[in-house]
């Protein structure tokens, strides 16, 4: 009874022992597959992980040229030319004209300075060829035909021959400098020509160039209230247009104003020269006359 219950006892031992060894074995194959499959699967994830990216990586030159490309073909939103494109007939009616009184300006002081130097190089010929002469017409033919001096002593010799009729009743000497005065006065009303419009750039184009700023302001006012918000997108532009026009009025009215004084001083030296061939041709007329008598 004992050895049955003995063996009955070592049997569910061996049962139970050999059901542990079973699920023992179970679990360990388990393990196995599981640690077989995992770097299946982890490979499988890197490949997919991995597979888009080498497009992307392939792409990104292309993308890189795209961008660089369209960094170039963007202008400067706040140059010249967009401005004369964005800006509306006040502000083109402005720029142009202030071109046009820079133009002029320039024309006008190139103009007479070159004038004034075709002129001092006529004073010094005459030396030369005026007063080496026999008689004042022959140093009259002397000189150049677009010369004031020329111009002077015709009209010195047509006051010596018009010295008839009523003119009989003025004096020689005050006909004769009356004539010549009006030669000069002629002369010089010539060398002040454009002067004038000088003085009007230079006291005008500061203005132009404001009222150009106070419309630009205006249009910064307008964009921020159609925005609803003070954005540097909508401020710069208008904002960028004022400071142009007041830099453009001020560069035009600078040198307007500069060639103004210049040609101004340049004038007196030249019409010096003017007057005093006209003081000395005067004695010589009368001088001439009196021998004559």
């Amino acid at each position: 009874m004992f050895n049955f219950e003995i063996s009955k006892g070592r049997s569910r031992i061996s049962a139970v022992l050999a059901s542990a060894v079973i699920a023992a074995a179970g679990a360990s194959f388990s393990g196995v597959v599981m640690a077989q499959s995992a770097p299946a699967v982890t490979t499988s994830a890197e490949a997919a992980a991995a597979a888009p990216s080498a497009p992307v990586t392939g792409s990104l030159p292309a993308a890189a040229a795209g961008k660089a490309a369209a960094t170039e073909a963007v202008e400067n939103p706040y140059g010249l030319e967009a401005l004369w494109k964005t800006s509306d007939a006040v502000a083109k009616t402005v720029l142009l004209l202030l071109l046009i009184m820079s133009v002029g300006s320039w024309y006008v002081i190139i103009v007479k300075l070159l004038e004034q130097s075709k002129i001092g190089r006529q004073a010094k010929k005459t030396t030369s060829q005026f007063w080496n002469a026999g008689s004042v017409q022959q140093g009259a033919e002397n000189l150049e035909s677009t010369s004031p001096f020329r111009f002077i002593a015709e009209a010195g010799i047509e006051a010596t021959k018009k010295h008839d009729g009523l003119l009989q009743h003025v004096g020689f000497n005050d006909w004769v400098t009356l004539s010549i005065q009006r030669a000069i006065e002629r002369i010089q009303s010539r060398l002040q020509g454009g002067l004038a419009f000088l003085a009007t750039v230079g006291s005008t184009a500061p203005f132009v160039g404001l009222f150009g700023t106070v419309w630009g302001i205006y249009h910064a006012l307008t964009a921020i209230g159609v925005a609803g918000q003070a954005s540097i997108d909508k401020v710069a532009g208008p904002v960028g247009e004022a400071l142009i026009m007041t830099a453009i009025g001020l560069a035009v009215a600078v040198p307007a104003v500069l060639g103004y004084n210049w040609l101004v001083r340049r004038n007196k030296s030249v019409l010096d020269d003017v007057r005093a061939f006209g003081s000395d041709l005067h004695s010589v007329i009368l001088a001439s006359s009196a021998t004559k008598a």
